[in-house]
């Protein structure tokens, strides 16, 4: 026997029994506590100085082959408002994004997927970037940094 839940919430936690009769023997149960967790998302703050190479890892515990196996997008974000920077699909090459002002020659993808900015403004400080993996059609593992610029 098995309970399939869909559209799980939060508030679907708690403990739950199931319990049928036998016969001889009278009734039978088994009880199992479920635990339903949000989300997580992990954040970081990176300084850097200006006119430096700023490198952000993607998922800080990840190794690149356990990322290569799915889609990821790099998002920087300002004040509610987003972009992607960069996409990627396995077994593709990655796409730039829509080659925005601020940051249309000066973002690539680098090693394990970290997001490389070069160089470092001013403008780059207190923006938040984001990595997103989609590790299952409605699971994203996800990753934020915000950045401190200093000057000399």
């Amino acid at each position: 026997w098995a309970l399939h839940l869909r559209n799980i919430t939060t508030s679907l936690s708690g403990q739950y029994e199931c319990s049928f009769a036998t016969y001889p023997y009278g009734t039978k149960a088994a009880k199992i506590q479920l635990i339903v967790k949000a989300e997580e998302e992990q954040h970081y703050v990176k300084e850097v100085r200006l006119n430096q190479t700023l490198e952000i890892p993607c998922l800080e515990n990840m190794t690149s082959a356990n990322l290569s196996n799915y889609p990821l997008k790099w998002i920087v974000e300002e004040n509610g408002k987003k972009e992607e920077l960069i996409t990627k699909q396995p077994s593709h090459p990655e796409m730039y994004g829509n080659g925005s002002a601020l940051y249309g020659q000066r973002v690539c993808l680098g090693m394990n997927n970290t997001l490389k900015i070069f160089p470092t403004k001013v403008t780059d400080d207190g923006k938040k970037f984001s990595c997103h993996v989609v590790y299952h059609p409605e699971r994203i593992w996800k990753s934020s940094t915000t950045v401190r610029v200093f000057g000399k």
